[in-house]
């Protein structure tokens, strides 16, 4: 038995990356550090892919596809460093308004025309309470809400409930982090109208797993983009007349990094895989996943940038925004910490 993506998941896998090869060039996420551009035509090319709708149902215009594609699709985007609000829109904010039964801007969603940010300080973050509610009015501030250009959001409580704000009810302050290809923001609530969506806390912790499959395949296809650029540049970069990739020492930096990286396929693959099969070890290997992608990720950065010498780190290359997405990533939805020790939890080895 071969354990892999169909024929169908791997033609699309092939078509977003065509597509991100294109519109998503080096030039295109330095645009982006820039300000010079923002990733709505980026992401309104991949809604038009079907990739905004792609786990909503087909009733809602959606592909109605499962969390092993929506994780292939990940990974290519972290391949390309994509901007977009794939991680809060496509996957979060759908699967928990459809599993929760406000399927009313699914339809929107699915067209790439509205986007749904998600807010989960207050459930993730060690601050907690900063959010309250009172007939039906939020008050307080939601640190690091994913997607600054949002046109709503889903705010979550920390007693498990979730409320839907249109970004017009909200002051919005855009966050500074280190990766430009991944916005975050800090709404502040006064008094704001919102909408209850759900009481139920479980659903909280299942979006939050399905969000972290989602970073894991990220991770790993940012760290495969840098293993790829090191490999390039040993075989082009010379010195004493050899290129360098011919030297020992640089052959072992190499495949430590691949070594380290492959097994880390299957385990993201197998924790889309596990939501789709609705396996009893879902929610625990998307928390290992994305606490061991995490570290792999960060060795094969501070790896791949050794390899580039100097190099690595000028704007030349651009090597650090894949870097940094990297880095972001690692405390997005957790860190290897948090992850962990919800790992445990699951397990009944802490509380």
């Amino acid at each position: 038995m071969e354990f892999g993506l169909s024929q169908d998941q791997l033609m699309l896998d092939d078509s977003v990356r065509k597509f991100l090869a294109s519109e998503v060039p080096l030039d295109k996420v330095r645009q982006l550090a820039a300000g010079e551009t923002d990733d709505s035509s980026v992401w309104q090319g991949l809604a038009d892919m079907g990739l905004a709708g792609l786990i909503i149902p087909e009733a809602h215009g959606g592909a109605e596809l499962g969390m092993l594609d929506a994780v292939a699709i990940a990974e290519a985007l972290g391949y390309a460093a994509c901007p977009g609000p794939f991680l809060s829109t496509a996957i979060m904010s759908a699967y928990l308004l459809n599993a929760a039964g406000a399927t009313d801007p699914l339809t929107r969603m699915a067209s790439g025309e509205y986007r749904v940010g998600i807010a989960f300080s207050d459930v993730i973050g060690s601050r907690k309470g900063q959010v309250t509610e009172a007939d039906s009015k939020l008050t307080g501030q939601s640190l690091f809400a994913l997607d600054a250009t949002a046109d709503a959001y889903l705010i979550g409580l920390s007693d498990g409930r979730v409320f839907m704000i249109e970004a017009s009810e909200v002051t919005r302050s855009s966050l500074s982090t280190i990766d430009v290809t991944q916005s975050v923001c800090e709404l502040s609530f006064d008094q704001s109208p919102a909408c209850l969506v759900s009481s139920d806390p479980e659903l909280v912790r299942q979006t939050i797993y399905r969000g972290r499959a989602i970073q894991a395949a990220d991770t790993l296809g940012a760290a495969q983009y840098m293993l790829d650029q090191a490999v390039a540049y040993s075989l082009d970069r010379k010195q004493f007349n050899r290129v360098i990739g011919s030297f020992q020492a640089v052959k072992h930096m190499c495949a430590e990094m691949a070594s380290q990286l492959e097994p880390c396929r299957a385990f993201a693959w197998y924790a889309g895989h596990a939501f789709d099969e609705s396996t009893d070890d879902a929610a625990l290997t998307a928390c290992h996943a994305k606490a061991h992608l995490a570290e792999v990720g960060q060795f094969v950065a501070k790896t791949s940038t050794e390899v580039h010498g100097g190099m690595g780190f000028t704007d030349l290359v651009g090597l650090h925004y894949w870097f940094k997405r990297i880095g972001f990533n690692r405390q997005l939805l957790g860190g290897p910490e948090k992850t962990r020790h919800d790992a445990a939890v699951l397990q009944g080895f802490a509380n």
